[in-house]
């Protein structure tokens, strides 16, 4: 909902049509929570449905609110493409998010975040549009107004209000293809005291720092 609010607003600043070209099940989840990449990407393939008839031979903006692994960012623009778009154009309406988030929001890691390990011109040749193009963090402040300075932007620049003193690894990185696998496997991630001698983590982050 957050990226047909800001293709709203992008498409009247830019005085052009909003259309829907890519019809949204709200039957499927968020997929870049999912713990892995094969039903990540199967579930963008059941999220999304492309409408030829406003796609085909048009030069085509899509905003969408961020990008993460570019899983999906990918996978959309490929749709797109085979949808007969002339030129696909991906405008994101937020910063680039190079940091995880350990305050309660089940984001990848760092490594797996995609805007940690390339630019804005790798990342636009990985999910293969024409062209891409961020929010700036400054205007987002500018955005958010008086009110800015209340926010939490650790994600954006990797500077964080309250350090944790560890970082939990999510159920999903204990799993080696999201279905089996062994706990056992696992190299390092974990907090000091929550891992039992069977290898189950207590989830609990008691002890981050307050």
């Amino acid at each position: 909902m957050q990226g047909v609010v800001a293709a709203l607003g992008y498409a009247a600043k830019a005085g052009v049509a909003f259309q829907q070209g890519l019809i949204r099940s709200h039957y499927v989840g968020r997929t870049f929570i999912e713990p892995s990449q094969k039903i990540r990407d199967f579930g963008v393939k059941l999220k999304l449905s492309p409408v030829r008839a406003v796609l085909e031979g048009k030069r085509v903006v899509v905003v969408d609110d961020s990008i993460v692994r570019g899983t999906t960012s990918s996978k959309i623009v490929r749709l797109i493409k085979e949808a007969r778009a002339k030129e696909v154009h991906m405008r994101i309406a937020s910063p680039p998010i190079i940091g995880s988030c350990y305050y309660g929001v089940d984001t990848p890691s760092s490594e797996e975040l995609i805007s940690n390990r390339m630019n804005v011109e790798e990342i636009r040749e990985f999910i293969g549009s024409d062209s891409l193009a961020f929010l700036p963090l400054d205007s987002l402040k500018k955005l958010l107004g008086n009110e800015s300075s209340n926010f939490c932007y650790a994600c954006f620049f990797g500077k964080y209000p309250i350090e944790p003193k560890g970082k939990v690894k999510r159920v999903g990185d204990f799993l080696d293809d999201g279905l089996s696998g062994s706990m056992e496997s696992i190299d390092g991630g974990w907090l000091q005291g929550t891992r039992n001698q069977k290898g189950v983590v207590n989830r609990t982050l008691n002890n981050f720092s307050k």
